[in-house]
């Protein structure tokens, strides 16, 4: 029986609800017998949507993908507040809402759009002396967050049913679609927490084309979960790139630089060999139109 070589590669998995991005890497790990998986771009138990699981050496790539932008559906629900700025946590305030009227949040959202300052929820993923933010939070600890400088594309009005806001929401990695919500109900004076999210694309990857665990997991399927596995040229296709010689590749292999005479803009290139296989990632080199090699993933 001939061994199927490694996997490599990136799923776009549709997270469902009531799991954490660790318990999706987790079953990805037991779907394909691979040790090697992880996730760029952490979505919180309560939300659903798009969740990129990188397999093999594609971990390495994780932060290539990470930089993408992300596109949500949110809903903000005024009038109440929890201590986690989300429908998980513990109500902390209930405020009057019935005088917001849609013309009066649409002129707040102004303040959302473009370069902000947020700060992180105490329930996050951040760390402070070594510890996530939201075990000092379990714990009852409350400590200052420096505010973090972030980009909303696009805040766009879905819908207003009192009191529930949609919204469709395009920024940068890094924000927090809690905070944005909380943010929101301060300015409101109402109040506000984050009540449902899905998170409909990063960058190039959308939901549409996500798949769901139980499909990832079905034996009986055309070639089963590799079917779903995404090629890093697909994946890093918004990098700039290369197509680069046989002997050019070994030279990268051995981590050697090679010279490329096409013009590339930007401070890093992919190189794939003929068969659109990623040999490195590549970053310029001291001599003008030499680049080496940062990250090598085909030994040649």
């Amino acid at each position: 029986m001939t061994r199927q070589t490694a996997p490599m590669g990136f799923f776009n998995i549709d997270k469902p609800a009531g799991w954490t991005s660790h318990d999706v890497v987790a079953r990805v790990r037991r779907i394909i017998s691979e040790r090697q998986v992880g996730h760029a771009g952490t979505l919180d138990p309560m939300a659903t949507g798009v969740l990129l699981v990188c397999v093999g050496r594609a971990t390495r790539l994780v932060e290539y993908v990470s930089a993408l932008p992300k596109v949500y559906r949110a809903t903000v629900t005024f009038g109440v507040e929890t201590d986690t700025w989300d429908a998980e946590g513990r109500v902390i305030a209930e405020r009057d809402a019935t005088g917001l009227v849609l013309e009066q949040l649409s002129q707040l959202l102004e303040r959302f759009r473009g370069e902000i300052e947020q700060v992180p929820p105490m329930y996050s993923a951040l760390k402070r002396g070594g510890q996530p933010l939201y075990r000092l939070a379990r714990a009852g600890q409350t400590v200052e967050r420096e505010p973090r400088t972030v980009r909303i594309h696009r805040l766009d009005i879905l819908g207003w049913e009192p009191p529930h806001l949609s919204l469709m929401i395009e920024c940068s990695p890094g924000t927090y679609i809690r905070s944005l919500a909380h943010d929101l109900g301060q300015v409101a004076d109402a109040g506000a927490h984050l009540s449902a999210l899905v998170r409909t694309a990063i960058g190039h990857f959308d939901l549409e084309n996500a798949v769901e665990l139980e499909i990832l997991a079905d034996p009986d399927a055309a070639d089963g979960w590799r079917r779903w596995l995404i090629e890093p040229h697909e994946a890093l296709q918004h990098l700039p790139s290369v197509t680069v010689s046989e002997e050019q590749a070994r030279d990268l292999g051995h981590g050697r630089s090679i010279e490329l005479p096409e013009v590339i803009s930007g401070e890093i290139c992919c190189a794939y060999d003929a068969s659109h296989r990623l040999i490195a990632v590549l970053v310029p080199d001291e001599a003008p139109g030499w680049w080496r090699p940062r990250k090598v993933l085909v030994a040649t």
